[in-house]
């Protein structure tokens, strides 16, 4: 039965090499074909990436797992953010588009991808007789919502400055290695596969590796050579089609390279692997907050800008907003509960954007959510302490020492 699922591979290479044969083959594309072309490249990418990363925890530790995976399964969600970011260093018109992909990605996430995986875990509670009203998270999970409060709260600082620089880069992904290593420690069971990486998972090992191996080239292939044709192709779109650029850039680009991780987050959920799927979401929010966010100036420098990154009113808004979303996002899963009435509360603040757009309605939301969170996180105070011992590395190993099986030696 497990030849059957050969077939996604096959179709997801067919949607993504003709990319690279036109890019290769120099041939150029007006705006919407190449929207369409290079667009369809990068979500088929994510999918390769996705299914690589997952099969790869077969053979590693888990903290070259996390070295590894963290910096090559994000490699489509980043690339566009990341060229434009480069190419703000000598064309100053391309800054604004950096900070709407960021934003974008990392409130899609929060406004639409964690309702959407405690949807599922609700649905499949219920089918299994259990509460479906709300969602409980491992304590391993503390960690990534630390991680989550800290990068939040040092926002301030750039929305402040009005700028991304170097020390933002030295204090996010600082972050982020800490993560990196505080996580790698975490006691682990066995990954849970599905779909074609389960199927991959079940290789010989010399298959099953030269096959990871083989996806992860082709994947990050397809990204390099279709990133820069696809973020000038979403301006290009946005001019032709009568859209502000800018919302394509920052809804429509995330939006398919989230897709692969939200899908396997949502089978996940739908199966009952409930703390599993959001900790998917939870960790790939924690990564952009902190990776992407922090290597936006790193790009920006290399590309020939000096100062850091500059921002303009909207671009700081954007970032509020941003902040103020995931500090909420913190809030409500302080306690290792979510609970229905505030998945539903993220989904709704999140939409409300749209329906409400414009300066006044950035600040407002904005407002909202920094109430909501000082509300929650009131009711929720007693679980705080919890969540900063989990940044200890001795609590770590408290924790893994308490959380392991004896060994049988010593029985």
């Amino acid at each position: 039965m497990a030849h059957r699922g050969w077939w996604k591979l096959f179709l997801v290479l067919a949607v993504g090499l003709p990319a690279v044969y036109f890019r290769l083959g120099g041939v150029h594309l007006d705006p919407l074909p190449s929207l369409g072309l290079y667009g369809a490249a990068v979500v088929a990418a994510a999918f390769l990436l996705s299914w690589a990363a997952e099969a790869f925890q077969v053979d590693v530790s888990a903290s070259l797992a996390m070295a590894a995976l963290a910096l090559v399964a994000v490699l489509p969600e980043y690339a566009v953010d990341l060229y434009f970011s480069y190419s703000a260093g000598h064309n100053p018109a391309h800054a604004p588009y950096a900070v709407a992909n960021m934003t974008g990605s990392n409130r899609l996430l929060i406004g639409i991808g964690w309702p959407l995986v405690a949807g599922l875990a609700m649905v499949a509670a219920r089918r299994s007789g259990r509460d479906a009203r709300v969602v409980r998270l491992g304590p391993a999970r503390r960690v990534e919502l630390a991680c989550l409060a800290l990068a939040s709260i040092y926002a301030v600082v750039i929305i402040a400055a009005r700028r991304l620089a170097w020390y933002d880069a030295v204090a996010l992904l600082g972050l982020f290695v800490f993560y990196a290593i505080r996580v790698s420690r975490e006691p682990r069971g066995e990954p849970e596969l599905i779909g074609l990486a389960a199927v991959i998972g079940r290789l010989r090992s010399g298959s099953r590796r030269a096959l990871v191996a083989g996806l992860f080239l082709v994947a990050a292939t397809m990204v390099l050579a279709s990133a820069e044709p696809f973020a000038e192709a979403l301006i290009a779109g946005g001019h032709q089609l009568g859209i502000d650029e800018f919302l394509l850039v920052q809804w429509l680009a995330p939006l398919a390279s989230e897709a692969p991780e939200l899908l396997v987050a949502s089978m996940l959920a739908f199966r009952g692997h409930t703390d599993a799927a959001f900790g998917t979401v939870l960790s790939s929010k924690v990564n952009q907050w902190t990776l992407l966010v922090g290597s936006l100036p790193v790009a920006y420098f290399l590309g020939g800008g000096g100062g850091g990154l500059p921002l303009d009113g909207r671009q700081v808004e954007e970032v509020a907003l941003t902040a103020s979303q995931a500090l909420l996002g913190f809030a409500v899963l302080c306690n290792l509960e979510l609970r229905r009435w505030e998945a539903i509360a993220l989904l709704v603040l999140f939409l409300i954007q749209f329906a409400l757009p414009g300066q006044a309605s950035r600040l407002l939301l904005s407002a909202a959510y920094l109430v909501l969170s000082f509300a929650v996180l009131m009711v929720h105070r007693r679980s705080l302490p919890a969540i900063a011992r989990a940044l200890s590395t001795r609590e770590a190993n408290e924790e893994k020492g308490a959380t392991e099986a004896p060994r049988p030696d010593s029985l």
